[in-house]
C-alpha cells in the first residue's frame, strides 16, 4: 500500500496536479475546436429562420392571392346600368324611367354635367389626394388611425373615393378590418382599369343620397328641381354630407339632422379655407329642402314612343327643344281647360328645312283620364275638314286650269246625288279663287276636285308621305274634300311643310340617332309657292297679325274635331283640338277653337316668323285681266263638252308619263318637242311647267323649246277654257 500512494499521487503528476504547459495546451485546443462550431450553428439557425419566414410569406403570399383571385372580376357591368334617361336635342332632360327596382339612377358626366365648385368641395372634403393616389391612400389611412387611437372615437375616415365606390360596386353591411382591406384589393383593381375621371363619373352615379335615390342628378333634381350643373354653396355642401349617412339624414324623414351634417362640412371647409367664413354664414341660413320635387316629364307620349322603339339604350336623343316643349305643353294644358271638361288639345310643330319634330304634344294633360291623356292625339287618325283644300287647289294649279286670280263660282251645285254646301250655308257668287281657298268656300274646292280627280289628290298624298285612311270598302271619292277620310296630326303637319319647302316633303324625325328620309314629292314649285301665298291672306284670329303665318283651319262633320296648320319659313305648326272619344263638342269650330292656339304657339317659340320663299323661277303673277283668256274663270268639266262637234284639246303627242329624249347640243331647233293636239277651239294657248309660252298654229301643233331634263308639265287651253295636261320626263 505504500507504494501505491506514492505511484498515485507522485509518480503520476499529472493527475495530480497539472502543469501548466498541459493546461494551456488544453485550452488552446478547446479554443481552435468550439469556435468554429458556434458559427455554423448560427448561420443554421439563420437559415433556417430565413427558409421558415420566406415559406410564411409565400404561403401568405399564395392564401392572399387566391383570396383575391377568389373576389372574381369587378361587377362594373351591373352597376352601370341606369335608369333610361330621353334628352332632347341639346341634352336636356326630358324624362327619365326609374329602374327595374324602383331606383332613380342617372348617368352622369362629372366634367360638363357637375357644377366645379361642388366638385371641389367633394374632394376637399372626402379625398384631398384624389388625383395622385392608387385607390389607397396611407397618408389618410394613418391620420385616420391616429385620431382613433387618441381620441377614442372616428373623427375622419380613410378611405378614398376609390375605396367608397368599391364600398358602392359590393354593398356589406359589416364595418371590419376585412371589410376594410377588401375595399382597399377593390380600390387598387378599379384604379387599374378606369381612369380617374370614370372613377369620379361611377362615383356621383352610385353614391347613396336616401331612398331610392342614387346619383347626384337624382339627388338635385329631387331636392332642388334642377340639374347639378350650377349649384350654390348650401346645395353643394349638402350633397357632400347626405351620402356620408344617406338614410339618417333623409330630408324628407330628417331634415335637421342633414342641415346639421351640411354646416359640419362647411365648418371644415372653412378651416381649410375652401370656403370663406362668410359665404359659410350666408350658406348655413339657407333651410334644407323638406320634400322631394317630382322627376320632369316633358313629351310624355314621345317619351313612352321611343323607349318602346329603342331597347337597352340608357339614353336616347329626341330631336325636340326641351324649352318649346315646355311652353307648348302649358299651353295646351291652359286651353284645354278653358274649352270645358273632356277636351283635348293635341300640338305637333316641326323642322321645315330637316323635318325635325321640334315639340310634340299628345294631349293637354298626360294624367289626366277623364281627357284620355295618355292617348298621343298626333298620332290619332280623325276627320281633317277642311284641312285637305289646299292640296286640291295645289293640283289644280300644277295642272294649269287655274290661277290664284281666276274666277270661279260659288253657286249651288250637285255630282250625281252630292250636292256640297258650305259651312254657313250660304254662296258667295262669282269669286276669285284666292278668296275661295283662303274663305274655305266648299262648293269651289269640290268643283276642282272632280277636274283634279279625288284618286289622283289621294295618290298624291300618299306619295308625298300621307297615309289616308277610308271607310272600308270605300274608294277616294268627292267628299274627302271636306274631310270625308281619316289622316293623323303628323302626317297632315308633314304635308303642310311640304307646302313650305315649295313642293317636297320630308318624312318627320323624332329620333335623333335615325338618319333623315329622302324628300317625296308633293307637287310642283311653282304651285306651291302660289299655295303659300294664298294661304298667308288668310283672316286670322281675333287680334292676331295678318300676312305672317300661312294657315288653315278645319271643322269635321258634327263638331268632333277642330284643327289648324300653318307655317312660315322655319316652322309648320299643327294644331287639334276635340274629344279623344270622338263625341261632338258643341261649337267647336277650327277658326275658334283652333286657329288662335296655332297663332299663340308661333308666338311662344320666341323668334318672329320667317318670311315664305321668294316665288321660284316661271311664276305667273299677274291680275285676272292680265292672265291668259282661258285662265281668267274655271269653267267646270260639264262645260267642257260642246254639241257642236267640237271635242275638248287631247294632247296626242307626247303622252302622258312619257320620257322624251332630246338631243342635248346647242342647237335650239335639235331640243325642241314637238306637242300635237287633237280637237279644242282656236285659240290654243300653250304651257310648259304654268307659263304660257305662245299659241298652237293651225294645224294643232307647235315646237316647244326643252326646259331641261326632268318632269315637265305642257298643258294646252283653248278658247273656251277647256284644257289638257301631260306630264313626260326629259332626258
Amino acid at each position: 500500500m505504500s507504494e501505491v500512494g506514492p505511484h498515485t499521487s507522485s509518480s503520476w503528476p499529472g493527475l495530480s496536479r497539472p502543469s501548466t504547459t498541459f493546461v494551456a495546451a488544453a485550452k488552446q485546443d478547446v479554443d481552435g475546436r468550439d469556435k468554429p462550431c458556434h458559427d455554423g450553428v448560427g448561420r443554421r439557425r439563420v437559415i433556417r429562420f430565413a427558409a421558415i419566414a420566406f415559406a410564411f410569406i409565400f404561403i401568405a403570399t399564395a392564401v392572399f392571392a387566391a383570396w383575391v383571385v377568389s373576389l372574381g372580376p369587378l361587377p362594373l357591368a351591373q352597376v352601370r346600368q341606369v335608369s333610361t334617361t330621353i334628352v332632347d336635342r341639346n341634352g336636356k332632360l326630358l324624362r327619365a324611367y326609374a329602374m327595374a327596382d324602383g331606383r332613380w339612377r342617372l348617368p352622369v358626366d362629372a366634367k360638363s354635367e357637375v357644377d366645379p365648385g361642388y366638385l371641389k368641395l367633394l374632394l376637399a372634403y372626402e379625398d384631398r389626394r384624389f388625383r395622385s393616389h392608387a385607390g389607397v391612400d396611407p397618408l389618410a389611412l394613418g391620420r385616420a388611425a391616429l385620431q382613433l387611437v387618441s381620441r377614442g372615437h372616428i373623427v375622419s375616415g380613410g378611405s378614398t373615393i376609390t375605396m367608397q365606390l368599391a364600398r358602392l360596386l359590393e354593398p356589406r353591411r359589416e364595418r371590419s378590418v376585412y371589410a376594410k382591406l377588401r375595399q382597399m384589393v377593390r380600390a387598387i383593381e378599379i384604379e387599374r382599369q378606369l381612369s380617374k375621371d370614370q372613377i369620379l363619373d361611377l362615383y356621383l352615379t352610385l353614391a347613396p343620397y336616401g331612398g331610392n335615390l342614387e346619383g347626384i342628378r337624382a339627388a338635385s333634381i329631387a331636392y332642388f328641381g334642377k340639374e347639378p350643373k350650377r349649384l350654390s354653396t348650401a346645395e353643394a355642401a349638402l350633397l357632400v354630407a347626405l351620402p356620408q349617412s344617406p338614410e339618417t339624414r333623409r330630408l324628407d324623414r330628417f331634415p335637421e339632422a342633414a342641415r346639421d351634417a351640411r354646416d359640419r362640412v362647411l365648418d371644415r371647409m372653412v378651416d381649410e379655407r375652401i370656403v370663406t367664413e362668410e359665404d359659410a354664414v350666408q350658406a348655413k341660413a339657407v333651410p334644407v329642402p323638406r320634400l322631394r320635387k317630382p322627376m320632369p316629364i316633358l313629351a310624355p307620349h314621345s317619351a313612352d314612343q321611343a323607349i318602346t322603339t329603342v331597347k337597352d339604350a340608357p339614353i336616347i336623343k329626341l330631336t325636340l327643344d326641351a324649352s318649346l316643349q315646355k311652353v307648348l305643353e302649358a299651353l295646351a294644358h291652359d286651353r284645354a281647360i278653358a274649352l270645358g271638361p273632356n277636351v283635348s288639345i293635341g300640338i305637333l310643330a316641326v323642322d321645315n328645312a330637316s323635318g325635325d319634330v321640334l315639340a310634340r304634344v299628345g294631349s293637354s294633360d298626360y294624367f289626366d283620364d277623364r281627357r284620355a291623356g295618355q292617348v298621343d292625339m298626333t298620332r290619332a287618325v280623325r276627320s281633317p275638314g277642311s284641312t285637305l283644300k289646299p292640296f286640291i287647289y295645289g293640283l289644280a294649279f300644277e295642272d294649269g286650269f287655274v290661277h290664284p286670280e281666276s274666277l270661279i263660282e260659288d253657286r249651288p251645285i250637285r255630282f250625281g246625288s252630292y250636292a256640297p254646301e258650305n259651312f254657313d250655308m250660304t254662296y258667295q257668287g262669282t269669286v276669285p279663287v284666292r278668296k275661295a281657298l283662303q274663305f274655305s268656300l266648299n262648293v269651289p274646292a269640290i268643283e276642282l276636285l272632280d277636274r283634279v280627280g279625288s284618286s289622283r289628290l289621294a295618290s298624291r298624298l300618299k306619295q308625298a308621305g300621307a297615309n289616308l285612311v277610308l271607310p272600308k270598302d270605300e274608294v277616294p271619292g268627292l267628299a274627302m274634300g271636306l274631310g270625308g277620310v281619316g289622316i293623323t296630326l303628323q302626317d297632315l303637319v308633314q304635308l303642310y311643310s311640304g307646302l313650305a319647302r315649295l313642293g317636297n316633303t320630308r318624312p318627320l324625325r323624332e329620333l335623333a340617332a335615325s338618319e333623315p328620309g329622302d324628300t317625296l314629292r308633293l307637287m310642283d314649285q311653282v304651285a306651291a309657292w302660289q299655295v303659300g301665298n294664298v294661304l298667308i291672306g288668310s283672316p286670322p284670329p281675333e287680334n292676331a297679325p295678318r300676312n305672317r303665318i300661312a294657315f288653315k283651319t278645319g271643322t269635321s262633320y258634327g263638331y268632333r274635331d277642330a284643327w289648324s296648320v300653318g307655317f312660315d319659313g322655319r316652322l309648320t305648326i299643327g294644331v287639334w283640338v276635340g274629344r279623344p272619344d270622338g263625341a261632338p263638342v258643341p261649337g267647336l269650330i277650327g277658326r275658334t277653337a283652333a286657329a288662335p292656339i296655332l297663332f299663340d304657339a308661333f308666338a311662344r317659340t320666341g323668334k318672329l316668323p320667317v318670311p315664305l320663299p321668294k316665288p321660284p323661277k316661271g311664276t305667273l303673277l299677274a291680275s285676272n285681266a292680265k292672265l291668259p283668256l282661258p285662265l281668267r274663270r274655271f269653267r267646270p268639266v260639264g262645260e267642257l263638252v260642246r254639241s257642236g262637234g267640237e271635242q275638248a284639246p287631247h294632247i296626242q303627242f307626247p303622252l302622258n308619263g312619257s320620257r322624251i329624249d332630246v338631243a342635248g347640243s346647242g342647237d335650239a331647233q335639235a331640243n325642241a318637242m314637238p306637242v300635237k293636239v287633237a280637237g279644242g277651239v282656236l285659240p290654243m294657248t300653250m304651257l310648259v311647267n304654268g307659263v304660257a309660252v305662245g299659241e298652237i298654229d293651225g294645224r294643232r301643233q307647235r315646237l316647244v323649246d326643252s326646259p331641261g331634263p326632268g318632269f315637265t308639265r305642257l298643258t294646252v287651253i283653248d278658247a273656251t277654257g277647256a284644257a289638257d295636261t301631260v306630264v313626260v320626263r326629259i332626258q
